[in-house]
Parts: structure tokens; sequence; C-alpha cells
């Protein structure tokens, strides 16, 4: 150890008496940008104004990856090492700091946020991970050149930052490039143009174009000349413009189109497969977990699929209410994604009631505090086992990965429903459930259970109160049947 610090020496004062031509005053003004990691959240922001939706998903994992690393650095690692700075006797007066730090140098903070969130950003978006890791190249060398780091203590703090940078995806998966199967490809009407197809773009989603200030309904037109376009502005009812709509495209013998989020997709979906029509998916949410799935990443993709008529047949989840007295049962609701009761219905009711004020990203932050700090289990039955649970999800396919973040579907037209539980009857059951959560471990905690089932009962609801599919939220019946309707819907996808 003593020679390793001594060749650390060594190689520090090295650098102090070299003089790099071009570096000054390049790397100081660099080194004291990333101060507070005001570099990198600027660099996200980029990311999130002008990028695509890889490089906002980019972006959020980058700043999330600079806290792991932040949080790992400042205190435990450095609290551990507390290793003395180097002198800044041989470094020259120009190069150095105005005010030196007096923490430990072991490891580079500096060093640690910048390579986790170059990391994290080329894990999403590896084209602009490469733009960006020049630049955390030069910060975590600028902190050698300024004379506030040892060598050593900057490759320590690169290594932090990627092992922060991978551990992100113990939490929130890499989403693969490949998108789901559909085994069943089936004949749709190809609309060159557009022509015979009616889309209805919901202006109130989030957009998940490349461009977000782009005007959908133009893009769309210039895409799709002959397609009738109707927009769906804020004062609008969505479900009753998607009737109309799917009214007009039968008339033309066409298609109908939604351009937004989960929860436009899913009332499109519902309204297409009841008229027995294909539907065109053009993603322009927020998340787009459905287009994604079907391998539709922006309008250019859907477009082509709509012109070609290339589609498969994907299933959809039923949600049937029992009837009372054993009466019949009586649809209540589809979903394309998903369905929930307990925690998430909640946390939807609460952000919507704050997003209009902080916005809906801020929001799902204090909703999720609020619901865990006063949620109780849910009493319920299932398929007549009394159960007390935190959340009930189900999946319309086997999600993948297994455990807490479920991100994406192998197959759409597998026929299974992927139940997942979090049991609130074990002792410390919101302790274990918050600690399984924090450490990423969920899939292997006592509180959690899996099962993949083609249909499932719940009954004793009725202190239930909401359920929530694809991101919307309803009242929950007192008793209901988990279905699936095998291949009930027709999709645009393309070939290839």
């Amino acid at each position: 150890m003593q020679r390793i610090s001594e060749f650390d020496r060594r190689l520090f004062e090295r650098v102090a008496a070299a003089r790099l031509r071009g570096a000054h005053p390049v790397l100081p003004r660099l080194s004291r940008a990333a101060d507070h990691g005001v570099l990198w959240m600027g660099a996200a922001a980029a990311l999130g104004v002008v990028g695509t939706r890889s490089a906002r998903r980019a972006a959020l994992r980058g700043i999330g990856s600079l806290a792991v690393a932040s949080l790992a650095t400042n205190t435990a690692a450095k609290w551990a090492a507390r290793r003395t700075r180097p002198g800044i006797g041989p470094v020259p007066l120009m190069r150095r700091l105005s005010r030196q730090p007096l923490s430990s140098s072991f490891p580079s903070g500096h060093s640690a946020s910048a390579a986790a969130f170059a990391t994290a950003v080329a894990l999403e978006a590896p084209r602009y991970g490469a733009v960006l890791a020049p630049v955390a190249a030069a910060v975590a060398a600028s902190r050698v050149y300024v004379g506030v780091h040892y060598p050593g203590d900057v490759l320590a703090g690169c290594a932090l930052g990627m092992g922060a940078a991978a551990l992100t995806t113990r939490w929130w998966p890499l989403r693969p490039e490949s998108p789901a199967e559909a085994r069943v490809r089936t004949s749709a009407p190809a609309l060159p143009g557009g022509e015979g197809l009616v889309a209805v773009v919901n202006d109130r989603a989030g957009l998940g174009t490349s461009d977000p200030a782009a005007d959908l309904p133009a893009r769309l037109r210039a895409l799709l000349p002959a397609a009738e376009i109707v927009p769906c502005g804020p004062d609008d009812d969505l479900a009753e413009l998607l009737e109309k709509a799917a009214r007009r495209a039968a008339e033309l013998g066409g298609a109908l189109g939604v351009c937004g989020g989960d929860g436009s997709v899913n009332a499109a979906a519902v309204t297409a497969a009841r008229a027995g029509l294909p539907l065109a998916v053009f993603p322009g949410g927020t998340l787009n977990h459905f287009a994604l799935d079907l391998g539709i990443d922006g309008l250019q993709a859907c477009a082509d699929a709509v012109c070609a008529g290339e589609a498969v047949s994907v299933d959809l989840g039923l949600v049937r209410a029992a009837g009372p007295d054993g009466g019949p049962e009586t649809e209540r609701a589809r979903f394309l994604n998903t369905f929930s009761i307990g925690v998430y219905p909640d946390l939807v009711r609460a952000r919507e009631q704050l997003e209009s004020r902080l916005g809906k990203w801020p929001a799902v932050a204090v909703g999720l505090v609020r619901v865990l700090r006063t949620a109780e289990p849910l009493r319920v039955e299932v398929n007549g086992s009394p159960r007390r649970l935190w959340l009930l999800f189900a999946g319309n396919g086997v999600y993948r990965p297994d455990g807490f973040a479920p991100t994406y579907r192998d197959r759409l037209d597998d026929g299974l429903l992927d139940i997942r539980t979090v049991d609130g009857s074990t002792p410390f059951a919101r302790t274990r459930l918050i600690a399984a959560v924090l450490t990423g471990t969920l899939g292997r905690s006592r509180v959690y259970g899996a099962a993949r089932l083609h249909r499932l009962r719940l009954s004793g609801l009725e202190d239930v109160g909401h359920m929530a599919f694809d991101g919307e939220v309803a009242p929950a019946p007192d008793a209901l049947l988990l279905d699936k309707q095998r291949q009930a819907l027709t999709v645009y996808r393309p070939a290839d």
C-alpha cells in the first residue's frame, strides 16, 4: 500500500510540473463548473428539452446515478478513507482553485459524479454517452490538474461512479432494443398516405416525440396527408371523439388511430376492439409503454406500418364485475398494460391532485411520500383466500424483470396474466417493503409473491375504493374477475 501511495504522489508531482498546451484555462473552469453537480444538471436539462424519449430516460438515469454516487462518495467512502489532500506547492498559481476543498481527498467526488452521469447516459443512449464521455474524462483529469486530488483518488472516483450507474439498473432495468413478440401476424388494410385512417390526437397527453414542442397534428398530416386528423383539446371528451372517429373509419373501410399516452391508447384500443377496427398507435405520451413494447418508438414507424398494412394481433386484459346474487358478470374495463389495486391507485390519485401545481414528476415524488406514510394494507379475498395486501399488480402478459420494477414484455399474445402481490400481514411489513424497494431485493423478499395465471377472482373489495388500469383510475366493484381476451385487438406494427 505504501508503494502505491508513493507512486500516486510522484505521478501527481509530474502532472503539476507539466505544461499542457491548451489545458489552461479550460480545465480549471470545467472543474468549477462541475461543483455540486451543476454541469451535469445542465446536461440533463438539455437532454430533457431537446432529446428523444431515450435521451429523457438517459437524463433521469443520469441524475439518479449522480445522486447515488454523491451519497456513497461524500458519506461512507470519504469518511472511511480520510486521506489528506495533496500539497499544492508544486501546482502553478494560475491553475489553483480560489477556494481549496477541505474534505478527504479519497475518492474524488467530482470524478464519481462525472463517471456516474456519463455512464448512465451511455446505458440508455450510447450516442449521447459518447458525446459526454470526453467531458466527464476532462472533469476527472481537471481535479489532478488544479491540484486537489491525487490520480488514485480520481481513478477510485471514476470506478465508484460507474458502479453507481450500473447499480441503477437494479431498480430501473434497461429496456431491450428488440420489441415484444406477437406471433400472429394478421391482415390489416394498407392505407397509402393514410387514406381511410381517422386519428384522434390527445393534446392533453405528455409529448413522447423527439421535439417536445412539436405540433403533433401537423406532424401527422405531413406523414399521412390523406388521413383525417381529429385534435382533442382540454375541453373535449376523448371517449366521444374516439367513438365518432371509429364510426367514420368504419364508413371508410379504414382504421382508427390515436396519438397520446397510455391512457389515451387504452381508450382507443377498447373502442377499436368493439368496432372490429385495426388500431394505429402513435406515441405521444410521457412513457408510451404499449407503443414501445410494440416496437413503435416514433410517429414515422407507425406511419410506415399503416401505409404498408403490416399488423399483429395482441391480447387485451379484461376486468369483469361480478353480478349481484350470482348474476351475470359485466365488463368494467379492458387494459393493454397493467391493472392494480392498493398503493398504486392511491399514488395516481395523489399525483393528479398535485400535478397542476407541481408538474408530473414532482407530484409523483410528493404523492409517494404521502401514500406510504398513510396507507394501510387492503383486506381482500384472492381466489377465495383472505389476504392483506399492500398491492396487487396484474400485467397483460408476462413482464420482465421479476421483482419490483416490471418494465417490458417478451410477448403481447401469451394469454397470461402476470400477477404480483406485496403482502401486508407479516411483522414490520411496511418497513420490510420499504427496505426491499430501496435495496432492489423485493423479488426475493417474503412480502413479495408472483404467479402467472389465465384468470383471477378478487372479492371482498368493499373497502378498496379504486382500481387503476393503464394509468387511469376508476371505482372498484365489490368483486371482480381478471381475465384475458386472446388476440382481441389488431394493431399496426412494422414488419422489422
